[in-house]
């Protein structure tokens, strides 16, 4: 098995060095080794609405009154969220909340308890 990374554009595993660059040849897409590295160690940082780095498992307060989507329940201020998921998207918190169920939350709209 290679041990060269997968591609960044289209996630191929069939990537050949040529030369000083990776090459894709399922989407012809290339890049450096270096550039390869440097997005590994950029791990996306999600904050809550006061700036503090959330990560999963983390337990959150809801800061303002959140209508749900297609019902007529809302999500009210203080509400407390446990072990929520961090995912990509506009949407960058999956949770479950007590009485109403899944949902995904902003996270300019908690605050880390």
């Amino acid at each position: 098995m290679s041990s060269l990374p997968p591609c960044p554009q289209c996630g191929s595993a069939y990537t050949y060095a040529d030369g000083a660059l990776l090459v894709c040849p399922e989407c012809g897409h290339e890049w450096s080794p270096a550039a390869a590295v440097e997005a590994q160690d950029e791990a996306r940082v999600v904050r809550d609405a006061v700036g503090n780095v959330l990560q999963d498992g983390d337990t959150v307060t809801v800061i303002k009154d959140l209508k749900v989507k297609g019902s007529s329940s809302v999500v009210k201020v203080g509400t407390k969220v446990r072990n929520i998921r961090l995912v990509e998207g506009d949407h960058d918190i999956d949770c479950r909340i007590e009485g109403i169920g899944s949902m995904g939350l902003k996270s300019e709209f908690v605050k880390k308890a």
